[in-house]
């Protein structure tokens, strides 16, 4: 099938333009620089936004050294969209009639003809193929073979305050590869690192939370501090737990028995298996079952210190024990990538397509939108359309910062949460009562203020945003069909008169005021002696793998797979299925005491206590109906016994 890239042509005959161009590459020019070579076939994005005039310092050098991967097209690219459309719309005669991974490889798949002229193009001009995947192939080579090879000048850009390389202009690819290149990575050398979006402590640094606590919601005022919003407010809950958790969303009796769901984070925890038995024992969750908890590891890290390794121990511990929590029974699969780059964890989610490990996917990562090419949006988005063809759903944390303003600058939402093939799980604060009743929501966004010196007021109460749930409207990703008519368009129309995508889908608990208790080995402040310990957690990072852990509730429920879920979850908008999330549900502000260590250990250096407010997500709001904090609102009652009326 022919690409629907622009092609570079010539306004010369090909008689005349091939003695050019023979010439030209015998110098060493770049094919695109030969006389406007004729049959070049442009790779869109991947010359980056911040590659500009005005921020170029020059030619790179010839013979600096890159690394750089070709995504293959495959067999029929519009085909596989369409198709993994197709079997994700419950209005479509096609709906569930998912392939099988070799099916999906044999329809879909790059073909060996595709590889061999690939590799043998790449060879040619001076590059080392070294590796060769499913999805892409591997070079490594000199700056002056790449520019030959890519029809590009590679230059050195500013960016901030350091300098990257980068393409001068769109790479590009013979014409007679067109149907075989989906893109090219690694052309420029930014980081393309994501982060793990949750409120974890600081790596290898043990931590705990001090008390006074509420077992639940509202059940410890605490009666001696100052009032908020005009009343005593009650202590943070101490962390609620998988029980309180399951009968806020409405599991029911079901366990998710027979469901796999796969965990991709960077790097993996030594001690997850104990923690999580552990964890178990100790807050009553069912005890793993021999072979229900695997791990899928690359045989070796990199960028370990750029990365911050031992901080994404935490991720993994949140995620996996939050799924078990909510799901007891379903099968856990850990897929750890070699590092925190994009790179790496695309590798990780091919694992669990190729391999079909699992049906649902629960990622906790992310970066912002800026900070992700298109040529690596491409790249992401092949995966989850041949997961969604498979059967396969993937769910992604929308983020921790509100609408990014206060971290970035700019407002705007994360990738990969912004893609239109992937469910953006947003963040709420939870209320849970006694006997485990479900009371309300709201958005999740704090504003933090501390305790005077006296006791007797809150300072510059209601204080400054320190965190909340991310959502908005993306600048990149065009409005997808099944959010057209519940997604206001006020909001889809935002940044483009056509209409972007906006985020999130769906949306579960993610203050870590009102967050969830983990259990984690972390290191003392000795530095050597190592313990297991509890604290509460949060952020959109434990949104993600509690709405996986329902969609795993959901799929027992259908009997098959749900696949990629977001045409099911907005064909159910508006009704009871969820709970419709406002920042004011009870008519008058909501807080909560929060009393800390200062060390974050003990009370050797002293406590510090204050004032968060819930429902206050920097520009955003959680509002009836669809909202950009909490999409589409959380599961109520129903929403996972809906999947098995058809």
């Amino acid at each position: 099938m022919r690409s629907n890239r622009a092609t570079v042509r010539a306004g010369v005959s090909m008689a005349a333009t091939l003695p050019m161009l023979a010439g030209a590459l015998a110098l060493g020019i770049p094919a695109a620089h030969a006389a406007d070579h004729p049959s070049r076939d442009l790779l869109a994005g991947t010359r980056p936004a911040w590659a500009t005039a005005r921020a170029d310092k020059g030619a790179t050098s010839d013979g600096a050294r890159l690394s750089a991967r070709v995504y293959l097209r495959g067999r029929d690219a519009a085909g596989l969209a369409a198709y993994a459309k197709a079997v994700s719309d419950p209005k479509s005669a096609s709906y569930g009639r998912y392939l099988t991974a070799g099916q999906a490889e044999a329809r879909f798949g790059a073909t060996e003809a595709q590889v061999t002229a690939v590799k043998a193009w790449l060879t040619a001009a001076g590059l080392k193929v070294t590796g060769v995947t499913r999805h892409y192939v591997s070079v490594t080579g000199e700056v002056a073979a790449a520019e030959k090879t890519f029809g590009t000048q590679l230059h050195d850009f500013a960016k901030g305050s350091k300098t990257y390389r980068a393409p001068a202009s769109t790479a590009s690819v013979p014409e007679s590869l067109a149907d075989a290149v989906l893109t090219v990575t690694g052309l420029d050398n930014a980081p393309h690192r994501v982060t793990h979006d949750d409120q974890l402590p600081p790596p290898d640094t043990v931590f705990r939370n001090a008390g006074p606590f509420s077992s639940s919601y509202g059940s410890n005022t605490a009666s001696t501090l100052p009032d908020a919003y005009g009343t005593k407010i009650p202590y943070a809950v101490k962390g609620y737990t998988g029980k309180q958790l399951r009968a806020a969303y409405g599991a029911g009796k079901r366990t998710g028995k027979g469901v796999r769901v796969a965990i991709t984070d960077a790097y993996a925890s030594p001690t997850i298996a104990y923690d999580a038995g552990t964890y178990a024992k100790r807050n009553g969750d069912a005890a793993w079952k021999t072979g229900q908890l695997h791990q899928v590891l690359p045989k070796k890290y990199t960028d370990t210190k750029d990365c911050s390794a031992s901080g994404w121990y935490g991720e993994e511990t949140l995620d996996v024990e939050a799924v078990h929590a909510v799901a007891p029974a379903a099968d856990v699969t850990y897929v750890g990538a070699a590092s925190c780059t994009d790179a790496d964890l695309l590798d990780a989610l091919g694992k669990v397509v190729d391999g079909h490990l699992a049906d649902i996917v629960s990622n906790s990562w992310g970066e912002v939108e800026a900070a992700q090419t298109p040529d690596l949006a491409a790249a992401y988005d092949q995966v989850f359309q041949l997961g969604a063809v498979e059967g396969i759903g993937f769910y992604f944390s929308s983020g921790d910062d509100g609408d990014e303003v206060a971290s970035s600058g700019t407002k705007q939402v994360d990738s990969p949460a912004n893609s239109a093939w992937v469910t953006a799980v947003g963040g709420t604060s939870l209320a849970v009562g006694k006997g485990d009743t479900y009371l309300w929501e709201t958005g999740w966004g704090t504003e933090k203020a501390g305790l005077s010196a006296d006791g007797k007021s809150w300072t510059d109460f209601p204080g400054a945003f320190t965190s909340g749930a991310g959502g908005g409207t993306s600048r990149t990703v065009a409005e997808p069909g099944y959010q057209r008519g519940v997604v206001p368009d006020a909001l889809a129309t935002a940044n483009d008169a056509a209409g972007n995508r906006v985020v999130p889908d769906i949306a579960a608990i993610a203050d870590p005021n009102t967050g969830f208790l983990v259990g984690q080995t972390q290191t003392l402040p000795d530095g050597k002696k190592q313990a297991y310990g509890e604290y509460r957690i949060g952020g959109t990072s434990l949104a993600a793998p509690t709405i996986a852990a329902v969609q795993a509730l959901a799929q027992e429920a259908r009997g098959q797979a749900i696949g990629f879920a977001n045409p099911a979850i907005y064909a159910k908008a508006g009704s009871k299925l969820y709970h419709d999330v406002t920042d004011n549900p009870t008519g008058s502000g909501l807080a909560v005491a929060r009393v800390d260590f200062v060390n974050g250990y003990d009370a050797t250096d002293g406590l510090a206590t204050s004032v968060r407010s819930l429902g206050k997500d920097s520009s955003l709001a959680a509002v009836k109906g669809y909202d950009d904090v909490t999409g589409v609102g959380s599961p109520a009652g129903g929403y996972v016994e809906s999947y098995g009326r058809r």
